[in-house]
């Protein structure tokens, strides 16, 4: 692979994460749809998170393009695990683009063990599954999400039965947010920096603009 075009298919890689919208000045160029499934057991306690990412087919054939070092025009499992590897190592850094809170305080999440990659019907598909690093109880107000802060790729959950909770407590309630980015600049107009305004590529803020799944419980005694 020439180092140019290696260096292209890494950056695309490993910008590939999950949002809605953005600002007007950030252009997506990766698309893929994407479902989340929130698994919670008996003790209204979070397990874990199943992410699946399917991507389109001009950014899979890019990827198949790339990592198909025997020109046959697939991938074998040794392919796949290259694709999964440099998956990985590329958005690692920045948690994987999982977006989790509690009544708004960020939640911290383990690094999956790895990524599976599959390509089906020509397109890329990316399945992994996280923990929270520390134990996540139903209480109040938990959010969930999964955004790429650059505004690379738009990866949406094309129905909100895309964003699934296994194991929903009684009492406690769902509702997939989906951010009109004009309304959410409004409402935060105080706390948006002016870097946000002039970058919003890479800034924490972005977060704002993405999908996400609510869950709301009433509070334990």
């Amino acid at each position: 692979m020439r180092p140019t075009m290696q260096r292209s298919i890494l950056t695309a890689i490993a910008a590939a994460t999950v949002c809605t919208a953005g600002p007007a000045a950030a252009h997506p160029h990766v698309f893929a749809e994407a479902r989340l499934d929130v698994v919670v057991d008996t003790n209204r306690t979070v397990t874990s998170l199943r992410h699946v990412w399917r991507f389109d087919d001009l950014f899979s054939s890019t990827v198949l393009v790339e990592f198909d070092k025997n020109g046959d025009l697939k991938l074998s499992p040794e392919e796949l695990e290259e694709v999964s590897t440099v998956v990985y190592d590329s958005i690692g850094e920045f948690d994987y683009f999982q977006i989790v809170s509690v009544n708004g305080k960020p939640v911290a999440m383990k690094a999956p063990d790895r990524l599976m990659v599959n390509f089906e019907d020509n397109q890329l598909i990316i399945l992994f599954e996280s923990e929270p690093r520390d134990t996540l109880k139903l209480d109040g107000t938990v959010d969930f999400g999964v955004y790429d802060p650059t505004f690379y790729t738009a990866i949406d959950f094309v129905e909100d039965a895309y964003m699934t909770v296994e194991g929903l407590p009684s009492g406690c309630g769902r509702r997939v947010v989906r951010p009109d980015p004009d309304e959410a600049i409004a409402q935060n107009q105080t706390t948006l920096t002016e870097a946000f305004f002039n970058d919003p590529t890479g800034n924490d803020m972005s977060k704002l603009f993405a999908t996400r799944l609510e869950i709301s419980c009433p509070a334990q005694g």
